[in-house]
């Protein structure tokens, strides 16, 4: 029952309990997680050059809804229900495309691009009184930009974007110019990789917050941030972030690289990671070259998909030796070794020796915070 799945938490112990076995296994838990933070919070779910001339969209399916993301021809951006308000078909079935309208495959209703009924074939008496072209068009989302990266928004009336997110980035790296400096708009995906993990999205999201494992599963990670071995972690220290180890120039799995640098870094942003987890479902990577970004969407309470994506400055991509995978399987073999062990641990989540819980070591007490974030949304409290 909802009553039992509280944690014991108190941020004066040396040792904190975590959240009990049954918040992650609970369909309950689960349903008001959907509801309550991923219904009401903003999400990534793509980026803006993806869809930069008007026709051109991106579909995604997020917390059990088929989304729409297409540029009208006045330009603006919006974001609908992929979903045709007469039967309920699928409009647009491709991940991405481009359309000068939107025209369902069953019935052939079709939408103009920001969202209104633009017709019903073959059906006089329908146009009139029946269908009233105003109440069908196609349902909204709510769409914002943030660096380059497309939000949206579930609720009716959400505050802004910013509201959400940069509140975590100064409590992260101390401000919003660090943030800046990396020009996430103009950088453009190299590489993508995606992840079916058979874990819930809470222990995903509590992994990336701390390092106290990084010592025991990441080798390659390790080698390259010497400081992660032992297993302080940069995520709850404002403004911190890990130094390479010396002699490595670029955060790959060599270290070696041939990449300029990101236009706008500074020379204190030279090897130097920084690493942040935005609640409730990205952890973005900041690199002198490149940055990296997951997405994590719960599918049930068992199973979460990550979206992780490499990007990189679109000069050095155009370039005819512009080989990305250096990079990417650094990062890709610590993805890896970080899902195995939520898989690990999800798979135990329903044993009675974890009935109430496990413990934070004071290297993980950081974690804590994430709880009361949780709880709060869905409306528990920690014991």
């Amino acid at each position: 029952m909802v009553d039992d799945v509280m944690y014991k938490g108190n941020v004066q112990s040396k040792i904190q309990s975590t959240l009990k076995g049954n918040l992650y296994t609970s369909p309950e838990i689960f349903d008001l997680e959907k509801k309550h933070i991923f219904g009401k919070s903003w999400l990534f779910v793509g980026y803006e050059y993806d869809v930069a001339e008007h026709g051109q969209y991106i579909t995604t399916r997020v917390n059990d809804e088929n989304v729409l993301i297409i540029r009208g021809k006045d330009m603006v951006l919006r974001a609908f229900l992929n979903v045709c308000r007469h039967r309920g078909a699928t409009l647009c079935s491709e991940p991405c495309g481009k359309a000068k309208a939107l025209r369902c495959p069953y019935h052939s209703w079709t939408y103009a691009l920001d969202g209104s009924l633009a017709g019903v074939p073959s059906s006089i008496e329908c146009r009139g009184e029946l269908i009233d072209s105003g109440n069908y068009g196609l349902a909204s989302v709510n769409l914002q930009i943030w660096h380059g990266m497309i939000w949206i928004n579930f609720s009716e009336n959400p505050e802004s974007v910013e509201h959400q997110l940069n509140k975590q980035i100064t409590d992260r790296l101390g401000n919003l110019t660090t943030f800046g400096r990396y020009q996430i708009p103009n950088l453009r995906v190299g590489h993508t990789k995606e992840y079916d993990v058979k874990a819930n999205w809470k222990i995903i999201v509590e992994n990336f917050q701390e390092c106290y494992h990084c010592s025991s599963i990441h080798p390659e990670l390790t080698d390259a941030l010497p400081e992660f071995r032992s297993g302080v972690g940069t995520q709850n220290r404002v403004g911190a972030g890990a130094f390479f180890k010396d002699g490595i120039e670029y955060f790959s799995l060599s270290g070696k690289g041939y990449r300029q640098k990101l236009k706008g870094l500074l020379p204190e942003d030279d090897r130097i990671y920084y690493g942040m987890t935005i609640v409730p479902h990205v952890f973005i990577n900041l690199t002198p070259d490149h940055v990296i970004t997951h997405r994590i969407f719960p599918v049930s309470p068992e199973r979460s998909i990550v979206i992780c994506d490499w990007l990189f400055d679109p000069d050095e991509m155009a370039r005819d030796d512009f080989e990305p995978m250096d990079a990417v399987e650094l990062f890709h073999r610590v993805n890896e070794q970080d899902f195995a062990a939520c898989q690990w641990c999800h798979e135990n989540m329903g044993s009675r020796a974890y009935e109430n819980g496990g413990i934070l070591v004071p290297l993980e007490q950081h974690v804590s915070k994430f709880y009361n974030y949780v709880l709060g949304a869905i409306g528990l409290k920690a014991e």
